[in-house]
């Protein structure tokens, strides 16, 4: 994702501008403050706060192979009964896991009561030597930052195949009729599905249309990675529309900050719907915008100029 630069009075003020823009919460950013405003007389500061910010990378956790259970150990895993023999019932599965950790747990204090108390203690620190060691990695692991880790291999292009695949066959499930068509500008991805019967894709104010949007996200990257791109989803047209109602309402709400000279603060919106506001108020003269409160009760305020 590229990096985007803005500037207000305070490193704050520009954080919440580069959120905006963005069209992202602040937990799914990353910020970098390339100028803070300077202290100047009487309290007052002289320059403006310069940020510049990025959608942060998921990193996913990578998928654990699990070994597949030979006879022998299924027949080590069988409860035995009081002859000793294995039974031929299928037992649970934790009553088989408790019963194979208790005979471990049996075998190795066999073992250390008969081995030397000089190899017991030298058992006991590598044991915990190794465990310093694990503990250690996964550490510096953790403190590893986006830029150190290597790049994904993983192309937007097949990012933006996954996501299509997965559209589709999720307008078949729904029993609806449709297809879905892929834009690829860089990072920037768009996925448009197009059909009949759509309407349950969407949801009351589009709210279903953003989960399935994040479902995909998810999707994408656990099948494919960690990838640096956006992806969008539309159904039916419907957040084309939006932005155009949203537009026009902004050039409305404009209009009237103008001619009464008041602040107007408007509902609390998501993120991707401020954005719109953002961009739209920035193509009007005489007036300027703020983001305030917190999700999910952030709201634009509009100020006259």
């Amino acid at each position: 994702m590229e990096w985007v630069e803005t500037t207000a009075k305070t490193i704050e003020a520009a954080k919440d501008a580069a959120l905006d823009r963005l069209g992202v919460a602040a937990d799914e950013a990353e910020f970098e403050v390339l100028e803070e405003p300077r202290p100047g007389l009487f309290g007052r500061t002289r320059g403006e706060a310069r940020v510049r910010a990025r959608v942060q990378p998921t990193q996913v956790r990578p998928k654990q192979e699990r070994r597949r259970r030979g006879a022998k150990d299924k027949d080590r895993a069988k409860p035995k009964d009081r002859s000793g023999s294995a039974s031929s019932d299928t037992a649970p599965a934790d009553t088989a896991s408790a019963d194979s950790v208790a005979d471990v747990g049996a075998a190795g204090a066999a073992e250390a009561t008969d081995a030397p108390s000089s190899s017991n203690g030298n058992g006991r620190r590598s044991t915990t030597k190794r465990r310093q060691d694990q503990s250690s990695n996964k550490s510096q692991e953790k403190t590893m930052s986006n830029d150190e880790r290597e790049p994904s291999p993983v192309s937007p292009q097949e990012v933006g195949d996954a996501a299509v695949a997965f559209m589709d066959g999720l307008v078949e499930a729904f029993g609806a009729t449709g297809s879905s068509e892929l834009h690829v500008d860089g990072t920037e991805l768009d996925v448009h599905v197009s059909g009949e019967g759509l309407g349950l894709l969407v949801g009351p104010g589009g709210r279903t249309l953003n989960a399935i949007q994040d479902l995909v996200r998810v999707s994408a990257q656990r099948r494919l990675g960690d990838h640096d791109t956006r992806l969008r989803i539309d159904v039916a047209g419907y957040r084309a529309r939006r932005n155009e109602a949203l537009s026009r309402f902004a050039a409305d709400v404009a209009a009237s900050v103008r001619e009464s000279g008041s602040a107007r603060a408007l509902e609390p919106m998501t993120s991707a719907d401020r954005k719109v506001i953002h961009d739209a108020l920035n193509e009007e003269d005489g007036v300027s915008s703020r983001s305030e409160g917190d999700d999910p009760n952030r709201r634009i305020v509009v100020v006259p100029d």
